[in-house]
């Protein structure tokens, strides 16, 4: 498949997901999986990853499937994961540890 820009990446996940605009605005997307930002470039990756950082619950980033290895590094540590753009699971999510 072609590389989707941010719009089309948006468009395929809420399709997929059955998600919507996050009302808080913290994240693009909410879903019932949680919250997803959207990556559609490497240089989108990291301060996708930064946002959903602190947020409670499930967070994911949506990306092209060919970001992957530019992606995964950046999510340890960060209970992030990853998805792409039909909502296929490419790495795990985790909850973050209560403080």
């Amino acid at each position: 498949m072609a590389r989707l820009d941010r719009d089309g990446l948006l468009n395929a996940i809420s399709t997929s997901l059955k998600a919507g605009p996050d009302p808080d605005g913290v994240a693009d997307l909410v879903a019932s999986q949680g919250r997803i930002n959207v990556a559609a470039t490497g240089a989108e990756i990291g301060p996708a990853i930064k946002r959903l950082a602190p947020l409670p619950g499930y967070r994911w980033i949506a990306i092209n499937g060919g970001d992957l290895f530019a992606a995964n590094p950046l999510t340890i540590g960060t209970k992030v994961g990853i998805i792409d753009h039909t909502g296929r699971v490419l790495k795990n999510a985790d909850l973050p540890r209560p403080k």
